[in-house]
């Protein structure tokens, strides 16, 4: 498909499809919220070395359809019996002190060109929708969809009822599109892995994000232009600088005003 960016006269709406881990965020999310899930006895250490050494795995190997089966199991059965409202509150209070900091700027920027755009903002993920939920919301997204456990009486049963990887992504993608109203073929899609290659190919304009060797031949073989996010930024230095762009912008505007009211007097006062 061509690259053209979409005229808004078009029918259908357009959104814009991101992937969490590596793409919005420095490193995965369910990783990310280890420590406080040690912390409040849910975790014990050999657990928490052995999911950090099987994301490791993971993320340097680039999963094929049977390694995420695997991660998939052992995530179900690592949270069987974890109560609900506890991992919801957790979360809630750890959110912005372990997630603002792994923010990737340059994605921050691109949510935010992206909704002064008029498009949507859907966060799409292979992590559990209680950590995902949160983090799209405080990124301003306008939805997201991602793995969903099975309940039962406020507890993980230890089995996912969704799992949200591969083509369940595009699924979930054109359950958006008809409930929202979504064009996919003037939508967009970030993503750093080829495991989303059906989640890329499913939109108008895909977007390679640091990807995987297999993503990055992809995108070569497709045309899709290949994005390189650098270094997260925490939230606060990231407002710290906007206030400086925008206190910049104000004393230029002061200035010009200053100028237009000088010259304005002069031409005046020699007319008088």
């Amino acid at each position: 498909m061509t690259d053209e960016t979409p005229r808004p006269t078009e029918a259908g709406r357009i959104a814009a499809f991101f992937d969490l881990d590596k793409t919005v965020i420095a490193k995965s999310s369910v990783l990310a919220f280890s420590r406080p899930f040690f912390d409040q006895g849910l975790l014990n250490r050999r657990t928490v070395i052995e999911n950090t050494y099987a994301q490791f795995l993971y993320l340097l190997s680039g999963a094929d359809h049977d390694q995420a089966q695997r991660m998939r199991a052992y995530i179900a059965a690592m949270c069987e019996g974890w109560d609900v409202e506890q991992i919801k509150s957790i979360v809630a209070e750890t959110l912005h002190e372990i997630v603002d900091p792994l923010v990737f700027q340059e994605a921050a920027d691109l949510i935010a060109d992206h909704k002064l755009r008029g498009h949507d903002v859907v966060v799409i993920s292979a992590s559990g929708e209680e950590v995902v939920a949160p983090i799209a919301a405080a990124l301003g997204a306008s939805h997201s969809t991602a793995s969903r456990m099975r309940i039962v009486d406020g507890r993980y049963a230890g089995e996912l009822e969704f799992y949200c990887f591969g083509e369940e992504k595009v699924l979930a993608m054109k359950e958006l599109a008809e409930r929202y109203g979504y064009d996919l073929a003037r939508s967009y899609a970030y993503s750093d892995s080829s495991t989303d290659i059906p989640m890329l190919q499913a939109v108008g304009y895909a977007r390679a994000v640091n990807p995987d060797r297999a993503l990055r031949r992809a995108a070569v073989e497709n045309g899709w232009p290949i994005l390189t996010f650098v270094k997260p930024v925490p939230l606060l230095r990231r407002l710290t600088g906007r206030g400086r762009g925008l206190l910049a912008i104000g004393v230029i505007a002061s200035a010009t005003a200053l100028v237009a009211g000088a010259a304005t007097y002069s031409v005046l006062r020699r007319h008088r």
